[in-house]
């Protein structure tokens, strides 16, 4: 199976909100399930790339199995064809904006990372994520890559360290105050 990491086209936009609505209800991660607000969020991949740039992982077979591994190239700008299939998806946040959580002057955000369960353990959220730190050094004036995550996600912790980010506990926030039990982690990588 091939990988391949590039911006998603329009046509991909649903393929990329179920994906993503589908990871984090799956795994757990929204505390009111479907009737959660930041569900929504999730799903508005136009306003998403719309504000930031939202990269696909894209799978294609090609008469290897899943134990021969997976190979990862950059991509070009097309749509999935037949055969091909979305999935990964993160939206790269380069200076701030709309869809900045936290970061400042000088920092890129990684947001929204998401892995179909059937693709997990098979190096697609570390490409995605790699592909984000790429994009970063390619900012001008970027210095640091910044972050969230939730307690529960710690593949995603794993992922993150083995690519040399680190945590910043004194960062890490509430995105809803009037809840006292929800913080989320934050990682940083100093370019």
């Amino acid at each position: 199976m091939e990988i391949v990491i590039r911006p998603v086209t329009p046509a991909e936009y649903d393929a990329v909100a179920e994906l993503t609505a589908q990871a984090y209800l799956r795994d757990g991660l929204l505390d009111f399930g479907e009737s959660d607000a930041y569900l929504h969020e999730l799903r508005d991949v136009a306003k998403r790339a719309a504000a930031a740039e939202v990269l696909v992982a894209v799978a294609k077979e090609q008469g290897r199995t899943a134990e021969q591994g997976v190979r990862l190239t950059e991509g070009s700008e097309r749509a999935a064809e037949e055969g091909e299939r979305v999935v990964g998806g993160v939206t790269f946040v380069p200076s701030g904006g709309p869809m900045a959580d936290i970061a400042g002057p000088g920092e890129a955000e990684i947001r929204m990372l998401a892995v179909a369960h059937e693709a997990r353990r098979r190096g697609v959220g570390a490409a995605l994520v790699r592909a984000c730190v790429d994009r970063a050094r390619a900012t001008p004036g970027c210095v640091r890559v910044v972050l969230s995550s939730q307690r529960a996600m710690r593949s995603a912790h794993r992922v993150y360290e083995r690519l040399g980010f680190v945590r910043t506990p004194g960062r890490d926030w509430n995105p809803l105050p009037e809840l006292d039990d929800i913080t989320l982690l934050t990682y940083e990588l100093t370019l």
